[in-house]
């Protein structure tokens, strides 16, 4: 299922070196397009989304969740927010407002906590935003994962409302690859709740002895990026590989998704992951891998107009690719490639589609957000 046949296209023109805030324009398969810094000054930023009034509100990793205006000021903190587990891979990680946001003013956030003997794990809450935008009130924590292993890596961690209403939390292995496999335990899961925090009737595992009736799909290692297609309404997500086989999941209720029995990737020092097979009975093969790795933050379907080639398109946001990573899609497959960004070289942690059909981009190595127009 691997897919091989990658361009790579980047050129730049007019780029101002030496100059933060100046804007950049790069030439990509479909005509030039201008990058500008429309915020600085951010702390590990992680997850982004948008306001009703075209603000964004921009979690930071040490622990913050601000919202920035379009002109790039920066609100303080915003107060309620939970006390995370800031080691290693952890913090406050994503944000997303409720579809129904203009009305009921729900927020959900993850983020990593600590339990009393020191071990990290995924959380997720959800709050009711001020009219004043200050502070969070009647917070919920509405799911926290178990078994409480961690110490300080592969959290995951995506929350997304679908179409139904309710709420997908995506996770990582905690750095306890074998517990994936296991269905008594949230470790390396895809988790489906309602959006009150309960579990939805027609969830896989409901009923079932020795699985946790949370469980949507199981057998993933570190997924950090998903989103939902806007045709079909399928949840998709990417998740880190080891060393190599970072993988493109549409996960199903109850599909296992091989980690660790199976892997396109090896192990750091070089050796097999387990019995070294990348395909098995049981097992749904990835949509794409890569090799070498993107290293996935998060991701997000373009359904704008301000692109209409890219229309349908997922875009990715590059760690170790130092890009945004555009895929055309045919169904369910990718037939064509391109990054985005690969000049500046930077590890874009997420990307999102604001209400002005923009592509923004969350750049956690210089603690700024981009925004992507066509370049007139």
């Amino acid at each position: 299922m691997k897919w091989t046949a990658v361009l790579v296209l980047f050129s730049v023109v007019g780029l101002s070196a030496g100059s933060a805030d100046a804007a950049e324009t790069f030439d990509t398969l479909h005509g030039k397009i201008k990058v500008e810094t429309v915020a600085k000054g951010l702390r590990s930023p992680w997850g982004i989304d948008f306001l009703p009034d075209k603000r964004m509100i921009v979690t930071e990793k040490v622990g913050n969740l601000r919202i920035v205006g379009k002109d790039g000021t920066k609100s303080k903190p915003i107060l309620g927010t939970p006390l995370v587990g800031y080691i290693g891979q952890g913090g406050l990680l994503d944000v997303m407002l409720h579809p129904d946001f203009s009305s009921n003013r729900l927020v959900f956030l993850t983020y990593s906590e600590l339990s009393p003997d020191r071990r990290v794990y995924t959380a997720m809450l959800r709050g009711k935003l001020r009219a004043d935008d200050r502070q969070l009130d009647e917070v919920k924590v509405l799911f926290r994962q178990s078994p409480k292993v961690g110490s300080g890596r592969h959290f995951g961690s995506r929350v997304l409302v679908a179409p139904d209403g309710n709420v997908f939390v995506t996770l990582g292995d905690l750095g306890n690859r074998d517990l994936a496999q296991d269905l008594n335990g949230h470790v390396g899961k895809v988790v489906r709740l309602t959006v009150d925090g309960d579990i939805p009737n027609d969830n896989p595992f409901v009923g079932k002895s020795n699985a946790r009736p949370e469980i949507w799909s199981f057998g993933h290692r570190n997924i950090q990026g998903a989103d939902i297609h806007p045709i079909t309404g399928k949840l998709w997500t990417i998740e880190h590989g080891p060393r190599g086989g970072d993988e493109i999941n549409i996960p199903a209720a109850g599909a296992n998704y091989g980690w660790p029995l199976v892997s396109h990737g090896i192990e750091y020092s070089g050796g097999q992951i387990g019995d070294g097979k990348k395909l098995m009975d049981g097992v749904v093969p990835p949509v794409t891998t890569w090799t070498p790795v993107i290293a996935p933050g998060g991701m997000t379907f373009y359904n704008a107009d301000l692109f209409p080639a890219w229309k349908g398109n997922l875009l990715i946001g590059g760690l170790r690719a130092g890009a945004i990573v555009r895929l055309e899609l045919d169904g369910d497959k990718v037939v064509r490639e391109e990054r985005l960004l690969q000049p500046i070289g930077n590890r874009i942690r997420d990307v999102a589609v604001g209400p002005d059909g923009a592509v923004y981009a969350l750049d956690e190595s210089d603690g700024r957000i981009l925004r992507i127009t066509p370049a007139r």
